[in-house]
């Protein structure tokens, strides 16, 4: 896959990144089956699937659970082959009360967020680094830890900010602090569609997030809905990135092979 620019940022990105919610995290998740957490071997030779399939962007966040250490000790066979984005401000903690969100836009805590994180990849620099917005109305504390990364992006601990909102008020609202946002977008869930091109307009890269519905792509209509959902993604000029989380090599090839007919490569 011929890699895409982020925005402005001078990061280039392979137009199909991998999500690792998967690797670390399989409580209190929205895809439509249960599933184990792969072995080190078998999420090693993902990685490595990924790598020959052209993908150069992986996507983790604290909030899924061990994926950021597993990536951090998986990723020492295989240097310089990924740039990782990962997130500030959502915790997932597995209580006696139950697995759940909390949120803290602190800048103590974001800043022993981007050192833990920077400890359990193994990186001296995040490549890219967005806040998990709760979903808040007016998403004015989530919007203070932007101010945080900005400094810590003057810092050198990382290259390029930005923003995950859940409304497209938030994102309207990061557009200005952000290099990069991470938008929900596919067919049944437009609403973001606007503001991929406005962030197009203002040079900021968008990244894509259930672009594939989190797996439930079965009810739609189409001799293959992946194409369908892909097709109507990567044509849209603003989008560099969609993130499609599996840990089936057989999806990830399937999805690797949609995208380049989509993309006539």
């Amino acid at each position: 896959m011929d890699l895409r620019p982020l925005g402005s940022t001078g990061i280039p990105v392979s137009p199909l990144s991998l999500g690792t919610v998967k690797l670390g995290r399989n409580q209190a998740v929205k895809y439509p089956q249960p599933f184990d957490l792969p072995s080190d071997e078998d999420a090693r030779a993902l990685l490595c699937l990924a790598v020959d399939l052209g993908i150069n962007l992986l996507d983790t966040a604290p909030a899924y659970g061990s994926s950021e250490e597993r990536l951090g000790k998986l990723l020492a066979d295989l240097p310089g082959h990924f740039l990782i984005s990962t997130k500030v401000g959502e915790e997932f903690d597995d209580s006696p009360q139950g697995p759940r969100s909390r949120y803290d836009f602190s800048p103590t805590h974001t800043r022993t967020s981007i050192e833990r994180s920077l400890k359990r990849l193994r990186r001296e620099i995040l490549d890219i680094v967005l806040v998990h917005s709760d979903g808040c109305t007016n998403d004015a504390p989530a919007l203070e830890a932007l101010h945080t990364l900005t400094d810590l992006k003057a810092e050198g601990k990382v290259r390029a900010i930005g923003f995950s909102p859940k409304t497209p008020a938030g994102a309207r609202a990061a557009l200005p602090l952000s290099d990069v946002l991470m938008l929900t977008l596919n067919a049944a869930e437009p609403a973001m569609l606007p503001m991929v091109r406005e962030a197009h307009a203002a040079g900021v890269g968008v990244l894509i997030k259930k672009g594939l519905s989190s797996g439930h792509l079965g009810g739609q209509l189409s001799p293959d809905p992946i194409e369908s959902a892909l097709a109507f993604l990567l044509t849209e000029p603003g989008i560099s990135s969609v993130v499609v989380g599996t840990i089936n090599p057989d999806h990830l090839q399937h999805n690797v092979a949609v995208a380049e007919r989509v993309l006539g490569e």
